[in-house]
């Protein structure tokens, strides 16, 4: 079955640089586009970033300059570095990628950055 798992997460100051990781499994991982969201407490999810199977990268605007996704195929890990970070970037940050019509999503890791 299809699996999510990220790690990666935890306290940093605001200025700091965290690398989070998601190892998947369960599917044809080289050929699927894989993503980020994240969800602060109170707030719906929103999605963050997307690599397509072949490389091409998407971010949302909030974090254009300042986070980057990469993908390693022969792994099956997706990656987002993320610099320069705010206390508005606290949330829970989701492994994602679609199957067949469905999403699916890792448990999630937990990001905190203190002002």
């Amino acid at each position: 079955q299809v699996q999510l798992v990220e790690s990666g997460g935890g306290l940093v100051q605001a200025g700091g640089s965290l690398r989070l990781s998601c190892a998947a499994s369960g599917f044809a991982f080289r050929l699927n586009a894989m993503g980020w969201y994240r969800q602060a407490p109170g707030k719906q999810r929103e999605w963050v970033a997307d690599i397509t199977s072949g490389g091409t990268t998407n971010y949302a605007d909030p974090v254009k300059g300042r986070f980057t996704i990469s993908r390693d195929n022969t792994k099956s890990m997706v990656y987002l570095q993320m610099n320069s970070l705010k206390p508005e970037d606290t949330a829970v940050y989701y492994c994602y990628t679609n199957l067949r019509g469905v999403r699916y999503l890792g448990q999630g890791t937990q990001v905190t950055v203190s002002s």
